[in-house]
């Protein structure tokens, strides 16, 4: 497919405006066209997401990523105080590139086990001139152990499979106090609340809100857990490369 090929994305406008009180400036929306080429472009060599038509990627993707940084409908205050941001196991660059486009103070960094991955949103960063955001390569567990990483971020993003207790042991222990872990999450229970309220107790958080929304197009059911950092992480905590999804708190 060549990029002359590439549909473009639908504006939905009046989806922006009823779901998050905003919508994306004109810069805004040909830079989301922009990183949807460059997607479906990258997609050829790296197999990088299997949602590739537009409306889709428009809600999967784009919508998916800004609507979990809107709690209640509103972005996250320090988002535009010019946080700083980790977006863990980032994958394609979601959320994290779509954060770093619509709030251009914050810093955001991006951050994968796996260097192809990293070496394309590289590219994307390039193509974009996305000058606020950035790439580590590595797992959360071990970055989160290291005196760089560790409770130096605002917000710390996850948008993952793995169990809720294993995507807070990821990101809690990078939050700052006072700062915010947010999990993306498709369907949740009641019943898993509560390992999540004693896996987050452990790692110094508290459970903020859990929200549950429904997605425009599909009208798929989606949840976001907003963990407050409220004390230290002990320093056991991440454990090693795999024990959190091994053994959940």
């Amino acid at each position: 497919m060549s990029l002359e090929s590439v549909s473009s994305l639908p504006e939905m406008v009046q989806f922006w405006q009823k779901t998050l009180n905003w919508q994306p400036t004109n810069q805004q929306q040909n830079q989301f066209q922009q990183l949807y080429e460059l997607i479906i472009e990258g997609n050829r060599q790296f197999n990088l997401t299997r949602i590739t038509e537009p409306e889709e990627f428009w809600e999967k993707h784009l919508w998916d990523s800004l609507r979990g940084v809107a709690p209640k409908q509103h972005f996250i205050d320090s988002l535009d105080q010019g946080a700083s941001v980790i977006d863990i196991g980032t994958g394609a660059g979601f959320p994290g590139v779509p954060i770093s486009m619509i709030f251009p103070s914050c810093q955001v960094s991006l951050l994968d086990s796996t260097r192809k991955k990293i070496n394309f949103i590289e590219t994307i960063l390039s193509s974009l001139s996305l000058t606020n955001a950035k790439t580590i390569v590595g797992r959360a567990e071990e970055i989160g152990q290291e005196n760089k990483y560790r409770q130096s971020y605002d917000l710390a993003l996850i948008r993952a499979v793995g169990t809720a207790s294993a995507c807070a042991e990821y990101s809690l222990p990078l939050v700052k106090k006072g700062g915010l872990a947010v999990i993306y999450r498709g369907s949740w229970t009641k019943e898993e609340n509560q390992s999540l309220e004693n896996a987050v107790k452990q790692l110094g958080g508290r459970v903020e809100l859990i929200e549950e929304f429904t997605t425009p197009l599909s009208n798929s059911i989606r949840h976001c857990l907003f963990l407050r950092k409220v004390g230290n992480t002990p320093a056991s905590f991440p454990r090693a490369v795999g024990v959190p999804t091994q053994k959940p708190l």
